[in-house]
């Protein structure tokens, strides 16, 4: 029998494939709701303090389990898609991720939670990026592919930017449990979704995992995710932060010794010798640095300084999400017009410009001035440099790597935000100086604003001396 080449796409099935419409819903409902859970638990924390008593320390944990967690296993996530098949590790992620939000929604200990909150990481790292490779495999290049991007981007940043909100209306109305519970119907119709209407796929017959490039690059990112949490507490100069970040820039190291003398990588490393696959991760990587803490910031100046409720934080944040989603579906239109690249800087430039506003805002500030309209004015701009972001990211690699690619530009994005938090919040409170008063932490936040839009500007720089003219592979 005549054995087909790894590297070749193969349909596993030979069904008729569902409409495109109904693969983009379930690969969609997928990607909101892992990005949901990144943000949404934060309104609940006091709630669960009060209710497990857990101690400061382990509030910070039931957020970074969840984060390091979903950052460290992306890439395994992606390469098992590759070679296991797409619907299965989207059913078998999304079955972890329900399950594990039902076992944290029933939590009677500190422990159970937090276990809980990193095996949902864990699912979601399994879940992520077959949300995006089944959108890729199942619509071919082109416009369609460019606006089902622009579709996925648009849920996944409003997923982060609903956080707030859901979490808020579920603590308030009906208690911290059901920001977990609410995952578990949720996931269950999700799952039925997916079985009715995905096709399976994957690389090709071979099923080979490259296991000790495996264990290197996520114990690499899991260790690297680990120290710069730690920032936060620590500071950077402590030895429970530099011990971490050291050994994980030593793990990533020898993955990539593994990885240029195995036969089968987890992740050919020629991969980046795809321009426009090296500079989209690292733009997204640093655009992902720049806007990531704008929805913690602004939560905070809203709350600390303007006195809002946690439900009227996230209420006051719907028009800067709304603008998200707006951005990320007219960028497919645009880029017809004015191609990737250009869409891409034009959307960071709109979103720098956007936290240099924001950070004029002053203690006394007015709503309309000081959250709405630099809100709506970063937002738009984040949206219109996804959705080209994740299209260049993908589409100049080839089908067998669709899993790998996937997982590599969440990651990007994901790691980016990590670090991009940890350098905000340390500078911050070294403007702050110690002191709570409303002016101090307004000058606090507004100087995170300001340095944010100083990465967003590196992340123009990237593309414009990194990515090709029309974003080919050269």
């Amino acid at each position: 029998m005549v054995q087909t080449p790894p590297d070749t796409y193969i349909a596993a099935t030979a069904r008729k494939p569902a409409p495109v419409w109904a693969v983009l819903l379930a690969a969609c409902a997928g990607q909101f709701l892992v990005v949901l859970d990144v943000s949404v638990v934060n309104t609940a924390l006091p709630s669960m303090r009060s209710d497990l008593g857990m101690s400061a320390v382990g509030l910070q944990w039931v957020v970074n389990a969840y984060s390091i967690a979903f950052a460290g296993f992306m890439l395994l996530g992606g390469r098992a898609g590759d070679l296991f098949g797409r619907k299965r590790m989207f059913l078998v992620g999304l079955g972890l991720f329900t399950a594990a939000s039902l076992a944290g929604g029933l939590a009677q200990a500190e422990w159970q939670l937090l276990v809980a909150r990193a095996v949902q990481g864990l699912g979601a790292a399994v879940l992520a990026p077959s949300t995006l490779t089944i959108l890729t495999s199942a619509v071919p290049e082109g416009p369609a592919r460019i606006r089902a991007i622009g579709t996925w981007s648009a849920v996944g940043a409003g997923g982060g930017a609903a956080g707030g909100l859901v979490g808020g209306v579920l603590t308030d109305l009906l208690s911290w449990r059901w920001v977990l519970l609410i995952n578990v119907p949720i996931g269950a119709l999700v799952v039925v979704a997916g079985l009715a209407w995905l096709t399976e796929s994957r690389a090709g017959e071979a099923r080979r995992l490259d296991v000790p490039g495996a264990v290197l690059v996520t114990a690499g990112l899991a260790t690297l995710a680990y120290g710069i949490v730690q920032t936060e507490e620590k500071g950077w100069t402590a030895a429970a932060t530099l011990v971490p970040l050291a050994a994980g820039l030593v793990l990533l190291g020898l993955f990539v010794l593994v990885e240029a003398r195995t036969k089968v990588p987890l992740m050919p490393l020629g991969l980046f010798r795809v321009r426009s696959v090296s500079a989209a991760n690292a733009a997204m990587f640093v655009c992902g640095g720049g806007m990531f803490a704008m929805w913690f910031f602004m939560t905070l100046y809203a709350q600390n300084v303007l006195g809002y409720s946690a439900l009227k934080a996230g209420l006051a944040l719907i028009p800067s999400s709304l603008t998200i989603v707006f951005g990320s579906k007219l960028a497919p239109r645009l880029m017809r017009v004015l191609g990737a690249k250009n869409v891409s800087v034009l959307g960071i430039l709109v979103a720098a410009a956007g936290f240099g506003w924001q950070s004029l805002m002053t203690a006394d500030g007015h709503y309309v001035t000081s959250i709405m309209l630099p809100g709506i004015m970063m937002m738009f701009g984040a949206g219109l440099a996804t959705t080209p972001l994740a299209s260049l990211g993908t589409s100049g690699a080839d089908p067998g790597d669709a899993g790998l690619v996937s997982g590599l530009i969440n990651t990007s994005r994901t790691m980016g935000g990590a670090l991009g938090l940890a350098v905000l919040s340390t500078v911050s409170a070294s403007q702050m100086g110690g002191s709570t008063t409303p002016e101090a932490l307004t000058s606090g936040y507004a100087m995170a604003f300001r340095t944010s839009g100083c990465i967003l500007l590196a992340g123009v720089l990237v593309l414009l001396l990194w990515m090709p003219r029309d974003g080919s592979k050269n």
